[in-house]
């Protein structure tokens, strides 16, 4: 039972990572601690997004916090989902509605960026390209006959192409961190770990050739 639990959980994931061509796959430009990459990358979420998709296991308290965003700001500009700063990022869509239009509802995409890698995303997201046969008009390199429409097309138009490809880094990033908040202070407090064992390996290493000096 606890088995299947887990598969049914992971399920609209597996169905957004079952395409993929990773012939056009590019490196990108991840940095968590760029706090306004961060904080752009959370308002495109939020207007270009969350129409369709989710990020249910992040809450906006959370992310204003860990971005350095005023809660009032959060709740006036990025919070459009719900009354409350503590509740996740969810959003209104009928998934049953959902499937009607796409062909599969649209997945959450809390912990796209660890199932996919940042670089796979941030490849699709500027991989559209022009396609009449398509029914919304545009196809994907990196996820070709993918469902979804390039609800960033006007976007792209009115920023070029360069400019763009920066937005939807920033993009990229805030879904990177929003797969793994935890990760910088993670990463931060394996540092102290590190130091700390540097620091004790000498007085280890000093009793252990103490107390093994008489057995030679």
């Amino acid at each position: 039972m606890k088995k299947l639990a887990v598969i049914l959980f992971c399920l609209p994931a597996m169905v957004f990572a079952a395409g993929g061509n990773n012939e056009h796959v590019v490196s990108a430009p991840i940095n968590l601690k760029d706090r306004v990459s961060l904080q752009n990358g959370a308002k495109l979420f939020v207007n270009y997004c969350m129409g369709c998709h989710s990020a249910k296991y992040l809450r906006y308290e959370r992310m204003a916090d860990d971005l350095g965003i005023p809660h009032d700001l959060v709740m006036e500009k990025l919070n459009f989902t719900s009354e409350r700063i503590g509740d996740t990022m969810t959003n209104s869509m009928d998934p049953k509605v959902a499937e009607q239009w796409f062909g599969a509802a649209p997945p959450d995409l809390t912990l796209t960026a660890r199932l996919r890698t940042p670089d796979w995303l941030y490849s699709y997201l500027v991989s559209f390209y022009p396609d009449d046969t398509r029914p919304y008009g545009y196809n994907n390199k990196v996820f070709p006959l993918v469902g979804m429409p390039h609800v960033m097309a006007g976007l792209e138009q009115e920023l070029g192409e360069e400019k763009f490809k920066s937005e939807m880094a920033d993009l990229t990033n805030f879904l990177t961190y929003a797969s793994e908040p935890i990760k910088l202070e993670r990463e931060r407090l394996g540092v102290y770990v590190l130091i700390f064992l540097f620091i004790l390996f000498w007085p280890a290493y000093f009793l252990k050739r103490e107390y093994w000096k008489d057995v030679h």
